[in-house]
């Protein structure tokens, strides 16, 4: 049974990207952040690029139909080609377009559980699954530089991955950070709310003010974005904690804005966790 709302929670957030994309043609946005390292905005996760005369390294693939537009913006950075893709878990807006680029004899790099979700998804077939996976963290050399890819426990999904260039400064946070909005914390596919907390304490503590964060959604952020994020999920967490302790209810704590107001204000509401899904999603997170 959890499985399967696993799979529906996925869909779910795959249809709400999809319809956005139906009601307006994507643009592959190009962000610069060091002289090798980029970011590209689409539709679905943030994608980042290293390039180098080792290839490029692709962090993520967003969805499938949006692969020739993704290949066309690395090729205006590159013309090598791309030594890796590594996932930073397993949503659909992250990895649809694996098969695209497992097709260009690209080899992927994601979580153990990545592998196990993506398997186990019927939706996404065998040329999605990544070739090389790990349990913990590894190290990846390219391009000048040691990449460390290491795992979070159980925080948006329980195979999430950060990926921190240590000669670049730069981090790529996954979906351990929605810059300038609620999170979506996938409950029915491993995450947690202490588990992501706890995920963006320890980025935090391998970071300093001069890192450039790549968010899995919103702009591009740093040290001090990530701690105020980092303050808002604390703050939500301390205060629906104290509603459950009074014996509310999900649905009382749902209709409660005044939980939320801060935030609200400040229009973290804005896109696809409203306020309300966010108080039931810390409802049902906290309580278990």
């Amino acid at each position: 049974m959890k499985f399967l709302k696993s799979i529906i929670s996925i869909a779910l957030f795959g249809i709400a990207f999809v319809g956005v994309a139906q009601k307006k043609e994507v643009t592959i946005t190009t962000h610069q952040l060091t002289n090798n390292i980029y970011m590209l905005e689409g539709q679905g996760g943030n994608i980042g690029i290293s390039i180098g005369n080792d290839g490029v390294l692709m962090i993520d693939s967003q969805f499938a139909t949006l692969t020739p537009k993704i290949l066309t913006a690395i090729k205006t950075l590159s013309d090598k080609p791309i030594a890796y893709l590594a996932n930073t878990h397993h949503h659909g807006d992250h990895t649809g377009g694996n098969e695209n680029i497992a097709k260009l004899q690209t080899p992927i790099i994601a979580h153990d559980n990545v592998y196990k979700r993506i398997k186990d998804n019927p939706k996404q077939n065998d040329a999605s699954l990544p070739v090389i996976s790990f349990n913990d963290k590894l190290s990846l050399y390219i391009n000048g530089e040691q990449v460390l890819i290491f795992h979070v426990d159980n925080a948006h999904t329980d195979g999430d991955a950060m990926l921190y260039f240590t000669k670049s400064n730069v981090l790529h946070t996954g979906d351990t950070f929605f810059n300038g909005r609620y999170p979506y914390i996938d409950l029915n596919s491993g995450g947690s709310i202490n588990g992501y907390i706890n995920a963006v304490k320890s980025a935090l503590i391998l970071i300093d003010d001069e890192t450039k964060i790549i968010p899995g959604h919103g702009n591009l952020s740093n040290k001090a974005e990530y701690s105020n994020f980092l303050n808002m999920m604390e703050t939500l967490k301390s205060s629906i904690e104290t509603e459950i302790s009074q014996g509310k209810t999900e649905d009382e704590v749902a209709a409660n804005s005044a939980l939320t107001k801060t935030y609200d204000d400040l229009n973290y509401g804005c896109c696809f966790i409203s306020s309300e899904k966010i108080r039931r999603t810390f409802y049902k997170g906290l309580k278990e």
